[in-house]
C-alpha cells in the first residue's frame, strides 16, 4: 500500500445503499474515493457531498457488466486521483427468482452484473497495480446468501456463492503480486435493493411488505436489521492495513444469520 495520504479506492455501486456508506467510510478513513455507478446522477450527488465535507471524490459512470467500461473506470480513477490502491466490487442486483420462473435474460443479467463485474474489476485493477508497480486490495460483495441458499433467490444466491469461489482462486493466484483478495457477506441490510426484494417476495405471496421483510429477518441473532454503515465498517477493515495478512476470506457481517442460534 502507498502512504495513507495517497490511498485511492474505487467503489462500484457507490451511488446509494451499501456502496454509498462504503464511499463515505473510506473517505473518512483517508481515501480519495471514486464513486462509480451505473446511475451517474446518484454517483455525482455522493461525490459532491464528500467534496463539500472536505474529502476528495470523483464520480464515474460504469456498467460493471461491460468489461471495457470497468477497465475505463479504473483507469479514470487512477488518472484523476493520482494512484490506485483498493477496488470494492460492490455493485449488484438481487432479483427474486423461483427456479421455475426465471428465463435466460434474467440469468444473464444477474450473472453479468454480480459475477462478471467482479471478474472485470479484478482484471482491471491487476493491470493498474502492475502499471503502478505495487500491490493492493481487491474486496468484493458476496452475501450470507452465498453461504446458505436462500429461498426464491436461485440466481442471486448462485452468484454470491460464485464470488466466494472467485475470491479464493484470485487470492492464491495474485498473492505473488502483493495483492490481497477478500469478500464481505452482508445479511439483511436496510437499502433500496433489499426493500425491493422484500416487496417482491410479499407481492408474490399476496402479503404486505412487513411480511416480506420478516421472511428474511426472522432468524437474525442480534434481532435487528443491518444498517449500511455496519457493512461499511467491515469493508473499511478489509481496505485497511489491519487486514494485510488476510486473503481469500469471505467475512460474514450478518448479525448472526448463517449459524442457527440455539433456542433456549
Amino acid at each position: 500500500m502507498q502512504k495513507s495520504e495517497t490511498k485511492v479506492a474505487l467503489v462500484t455501486g457507490g451511488g446509494q445503499g451499501i456502496g454509498e456508506a462504503i464511499c463515505r467510510r473510506l473517505a473518512k478513513d483517508g481515501f480519495k474515493v471514486a464513486v462509480a455507478d451505473y446511475n451517474l446522477q446518484t454517483a455525482e450527488q455522493v461525490a459532491k457531498s464528500l467534496n463539500e465535507q472536505g474529502y476528495t471524490a470523483v464520480a464515474i459512470k460504469v456498467d460493471v457488466s461491460k468489461r471495457e467500461e470497468v477497465f475505463a473506470a479504473v483507469e479514470s480513477a487512477k488518472n484523476q486521483l493520482g494512484g490506485f490502491d483498493v477496488i470494492v466490487n460492490n455493485a449488484g442486483v438481487a432479483p427474486v427468482t423461483p427456479f421455475e420462473e426465471f428465463d435466460y435474460d434474467d440469468y444473464r443479467c444477474c450473472y453479468d452484473v454480480n459475477v462478471g463485474g467482479v471478474y472485470w474489476g479484478i482484471q482491471a485493477v491487476v493491470k493498474a497495480f502492475k502499471e503502478l508497480g505495487h500491490g493492493g486490495k481487491i474486496i468484493s460483495a458476496s452475501s450470507q446468501a452465498g453461504h446458505v441458499g436462500n429461498p426464491e433467490l436461485a440466481l442471486y444466491s448462485g452468484t454470491k456463492f460464485a464470488v466466494r469461489g472467485i475470491t479464493q482462486v484470485a487470492a492464491r493466484d495474485l498473492a505473488p503480486l502483493g495483492i490481497t483478495v477478500n469478500a464481505y457477506c452482508p445479511g439483511i441490510v436496510k437499502t433500496p435493493m433489499m426493500m425491493k426484494v422484500a416487496q417482491d417476495v410479499a407481492d408474490k405471496a399476496g402479503k404486505p411488505f412487513e411480511w416480506g421483510m420478516e421472511q428474511f429477518a426472522q432468524n437474525i441473532a442480534l434481532k435487528r436489521l443491518s444498517e449500511p454503515e455496519d457493512v461499511a465498517a467491515c469493508v473499511a477493515y478489509l481496505a485497511s492495513a489491519d487486514s494485510d495478512y488476510m486473503t481469500g476470506q469471505s467475512l460474514l457481517i450478518d448479525g448472526g444469520m448463517v449459524f442457527i442460534p440455539n433456542k433456549l
